[in-house]
């Protein structure tokens, strides 16, 4: 009674199409589900991640979940996750994909999960790193271990994400600092962040990661911009 209460008056909705949830629905509803632009690149060793990176950073493994188009499902769906509290998005981002890459030899290769960090005034202004749960569940669907507090980000910047394509491309690249190499040398690692644009952002961090000696390096994100 309580619960039927709190739907009339507080409705549960899909955060990526704010249509109502049924009982059986949690945070995105059915249809949305299977409506979202997959991109299935872990099935092409060729795809667009790769090409993004090629000749900027030397990679095992690339791949994206999901195709991040304007005033889509994925772009609200980042939207939830980045500016209004919905970590869920990013677990569940997380869950999917780990589900996915889990029968993949590659990939359960991988020894630790670093996330691309937030600077510390951003972070504790939104609260949380939005690409800690969805590298997490990355992590636990690889038996890898899970490792935040490798890269730094010193300086904070503007979000680029929506910005066109030559504004990005043009920006000053993002610098890292690397506060633990000897912990990840000799590692298989997976690199994760929330969308790759023109792949400024992993080409920095890749650059502070290889500082470290003898890793391999893989990225993974939660999108990639059409």
């Amino acid at each position: 009674m309580v619960i039927n209460l709190l739907n009339l008056f507080f409705p549960k909705v899909c955060l990526a199409c704010d249509s109502h949830l049924t009982d059986n629905e949690a945070h995105i509803c059915t249809s949305c589900r299977h409506d979202l632009p997959l991109t299935d690149f872990h099935f092409n060793s060729s795809n667009a991640v790769h090409k993004i990176l090629y000749g900027r950073v030397r990679l095992e493994q690339a791949t994206a979940l999901l195709h991040f188009s304007k005033k889509g499902k994925v772009q609200q769906l980042m939207h939830n996750l980045k500016y209004r509290g919905h970590e869920v998005v990013g677990e569940l981002l997380g869950n999917w994909l780990g589900e996915a890459l889990k029968p993949s030899k590659q990939y359960k290769a991988i020894d630790l999960v670093i996330p691309v960090p937030l600077h510390k005034s951003k972070q504790r202004q939104r609260g949380y790193n939005q690409v800690d749960k969805f590298g997490k569940a990355l992590a636990s669907a690889l038996d890898a271990e899970y490792k935040a507090d490798v890269l730094i980000k010193p300086s904070a910047t503007k979000t680029q994400v929506f910005k066109d394509r030559l504004m990005r491309s043009t920006s000053n690249t993002d610098s890292f600092k690397l506060s633990e190499s000897y912990a990840i040398s000799g590692k298989h690692i997976l690199l994760v962040d929330d969308i790759i644009t023109t792949g400024a952002t992993i080409e920095a961090c890749a650059n502070t990661l290889f500082q470290a000696k003898d890793i391999t390096l893989s990225v993974a994100t939660m999108a990639i911009t059409d």
